[in-house]
């Protein structure tokens, strides 16, 4: 984790639950990780993540 986020980011990838940010990451990966432990501990959060260079969100469902 790199650090806390408040604005959408210029690069890399940012966690935003229930539509706010709150973590911004190097890779995807390291993203996508944080983003399946979050969901993992609280399902019930709407959990999706932000890439900066193409500027989409993509949903965290737990398989």
């Amino acid at each position: 984790m790199v650090a806390a986020a408040r604005d959408l980011p210029d690069s890399g990838y940012a966690l935003e639950v229930d539509g706010r940010l709150k973590a911004e990451f190097a890779t995807r990966d390291g993203a996508k990780t944080g983003a399946e432990e979050l969901k993992k501990r609280f399902p019930m959060l709407q959990i999706k993540i932000y890439d900066a260079q193409t500027k989409t969100r993509e949903d965290v469902e737990l398989s």
